[in-house]
């Protein structure tokens, strides 16, 4: 089944490259009338763009880092840089269009004839003082020379104002992307939080990503911001790797590092069973980092009468493609539990929130979306989950927190979606 997804995937993939490369391709150089070696400069950058991005998302995910990371900055920077530009190019094409059609519906209604009943414009009889001239003939513009001309500079225009903005982008959300990973801090209140939990912090990790683009230096970092917030519990929501332990297991180790009072817990996003989860799971283990697979576990004083909740995971609804027994069964996650204690819930994406309000959970803690990451993929990104980012309420008694992510995935880019250490702070109320 797994193998159906991979050659599902590469075949629309492969399909959506070619046709935005073709697109940029009329519109940069044959809209533009660029010719000889400039021209040829561009078919060869363009189709070196294409090819890299599949061949950066492969050798980054098997082949050693030292020869993948070079490779996978180039290929996953023309990514973002592609997507800023093919969008301002499809806005300017909108653009025109829609001016187009508002001129040729001008032009019609010019040429509509007056209604029946309406007098026609009076005729003017000239006088025999005023003997009738014709008119002076007026050559017509020589339009066929001209418009070619016109519609050249128009789309050089265009073109050099698509390059130029989606240039500016890329600069700042790369700026952004391997920048400083900030501290977001969120409240929360909690019905059946007991009193002495008031409080309590969680740090949220979530879509570290390590991989070919980000590496250890970066996770010492992750590491050192979480350890400055004095958290009682860590959990990673997903997507902390991409890659195999052989290639990338010495950055992940970097992890041993958090410190907190109830440890750090871990669940499974997509990200795992493409980097083969079967083989991260006792990895993290060894970390002193349990994976909660369709578990839950007390957290707090576990003895009698002592104030704790419950934390619960379930694996990403992709798991069962590639760990048959890995599909996600809150039902199960949750058998035989107490509903008067609080319920905290781990889950990669946010769908699963209908379902966990359903179960009486109080707080969904999800990452995935990435907040879209960079424009335009922002604008769809509550299109496809039912909550994109920040903190939100469902129905009565259910709150989920959507993290933004720790890391970032294919172009280093982030703009208006900033990558986040999330620290929770419970409250009783």
């Amino acid at each position: 089944m797994r193998y159906g997804f991979y050659t599902l995937v590469f075949t629309v993939g492969t399909a959506l490259l070619y046709f935005a490369h073709r697109y940029a391709w009329r519109r940069l150089v044959n809209d533009t009338g660029m010719t000889g070696a400039l021209r040829r400069l561009a078919a060869a950058i363009l189709i070196a763009g294409c090819v890299s991005i599949p061949l950066g998302m492969i050798f980054g995910r098997y082949i050693d880092r030292s020869f993948s990371q070079p490779f996978a900055i180039v290929a996953f920077s023309w990514a973002g840089f592609m997507a800023f530009l093919l969008t301002m190019l499809l806005v300017l094409d909108v653009g025109a269009l829609g001016a187009r059609l508002a001129g040729r519906l001008r032009r019609r209604s010019a040429t509509i004839p007056s209604p029946p009943g309406q007098p026609e414009s009076p005729t003017v009889v000239a006088g025999p003082s005023k003997p009738l001239t014709a008119p002076p003939t007026v050559a017509p513009a020589p339009t066929g020379l001209i418009q070619p001309a016109r519609r050249a500079f128009l789309a050089r225009a265009s073109a050099g104002a698509a390059l130029g903005t989606a240039g500016g982008l890329f600069v700042i959300g790369t700026r952004n992307a391997f920048g400083e990973v900030a501290v977001k801090e969120v409240s929360v209140g909690l019905s059946r939080l007991p009193k002495a939990l008031d409080g309590f912090k969680i740090v949220q990790l979530s879509d570290v990503h390590i991989g070919a683009m980000l590496d250890g230096r970066f996770l010492d970092g992750v590491v050192e911001t979480v350890n400055r917030q004095k958290p009682d519990l860590v959990v990673i929501t997903g997507d902390l790797v991409d890659g195999s332990p052989r290639l990338i297991g010495a950055d992940v180790a970097r992890l041993g590092g958090i410190t907190s009072r109830y440890g750090t817990w871990f669940i499974t996003g997509n990200h795992e069973y493409y980097s083969g989860a079967g083989d991260w799971i006792p990895f993290l283990e060894k970390l002193r980092i349990p994976t909660l697979v369709n578990s839950r576990v007390v957290i707090g004083d576990k003895g009698p009468g002592g104030a704790s909740f419950d934390l619960a995971g379930i694996p990403d609804r992709q798991g069962t493609l590639f760990v048959p027994e890995h599909e996600p069964n809150l039902s199960r996650a949750l058998e035989d539990r107490d509903p008067e204690r609080e319920l905290i819930l781990l889950a990669h994406r946010p769908n699963p929130i209908t379902e966990a309000a359903a179960h009486g959970v109080g707080l969904q803690l999800s990452g995935h979306t990435h907040g879209g990451q960079f424009f335009p993929v922002t604008a769809f990104g509550e299109l496809i989950h039912p909550y994109n980012a920040g903190l939100h309420r469902h129905g009565d008694h259910t709150q989920i927190y959507v993290s933004c992510g720790t890391g970032f995935w294919g172009p280093p880019i982030r703009i208006l979606a900033p990558s986040e250490v999330t620290s929770i702070r419970l409250h009783s109320v």
